[in-house]
């Protein structure tokens, strides 16, 4: 039941980035293990305790009660509300500890970046002005999965930003927009029914299927763009095949248990796309 909570599907999108820019680093020849080992850490706990949240801030707000989705532990009374919400801050608990270690060990201006990346998660649907109820989600994703988690998972080795992250992070960062935005999509009319204006409600369904196929394409253009200064990830090039069935179903089916497959081919998508960059990158 909490492992379905915590929301495991989603945990590679966390993990993706970190890969990333650890390889990254070891493509210039410095990784400490306990440093990736601590930001992998970071990241899959801000994830969780942001799923979390946001089961909690959803469930109260009723927004959860007619989704079509996987079930989610507020909404459907498993778990009371308190409980939900104290996973959450047991996660972010975690998430803080890890970074703290981090930020005395490398520059404690990561304080600042963990402190903004703890925020994002608990506002996204919590507080009094949620940011993933006016459209911003997508925008927060493209932010903290992408540049601050790749970026900042290169920076507690090399204690500097290489070139190379920036379109390694819209690499990872973009798929992570396309998985939202099939989550959104499935979600479209219930959440406009419970005044939940995700980027989807806001633009409607027709623009975000083609904003989703456009952060697929992005992202391939972001390796493309890597590769020219560094061959050997052009390999994250074969990940393309796997963007077929997802980008079929999201174009054509309005149907949320097809878009719940499509879900997880762009999951899938994403993994493999990392995990092929971070080869890529070591090897360069």
């Amino acid at each position: 039941m909490w492992v379905e909570g915590a929301r495991p599907r989603t945990l590679g999108a966390a993990a993706a980035p970190v890969a990333v820019g650890t390889a990254l680093a070891g493509a210039d020849g410095h990784v400490v293990a306990w440093r990736a080992a601590a930001a992998l850490v970071v990241a899959l706990a801000l994830q969780v305790g942001t799923n979390y949240a946001n089961d909690y801030s959803d469930g109260v707000r009723g927004t959860d009660a007619e989704r079509q989705g996987p079930r989610r532990l507020t909404a459907s009374g498993l778990v009371a509300p308190t409980a939900v919400l104290r996973a959450a801050m047991v996660a972010f608990g975690v998430a803080a500890v890890a970074g703290l270690a981090l930020a005395v060990a490398v520059d404690l201006r990561l304080l600042v970046v963990g402190a903004a990346a703890l925020a994002a998660g608990v506002l996204y649907t919590g507080g009094p002005r949620p940011y993933g109820y006016a459209g911003l989600g997508e925008a927060a994703v493209l932010v903290f999965f992408g540049l601050v988690a790749t970026a900042g998972s290169a920076y507690v080795h090399l204690e500097r930003v290489p070139a190379a992250a920036l379109p390694a992070a819209a690499a990872v960062g973009l798929p992570a927009c396309a998985l939202l935005l099939t989550n959104n999509l499935r979600d479209a009319t219930t959440d406009a029914q419970a005044g939940k204006r995700t980027l989807v409600v806001r633009v409607g369904v027709a623009t975000g299927r083609r904003l989703y196929v456009a952060c697929l394409v992005g992202a391939l253009v972001a390796v493309s763009a890597l590769a020219w200064a560094r061959p050997s990830t052009s390999m994250a090039l074969l990940a393309l095949p796997l963007a077929v069935a997802p980008v079929r179903v999201v174009r054509s089916s309005p149907d949320p248990p097809a878009l719940v497959g499509a879900l997880l081919g762009t999951a899938r998508l994403q993994i493999v796309l990392a995990a092929l960059l971070s080869v890529g990158l070591w090897a360069s």
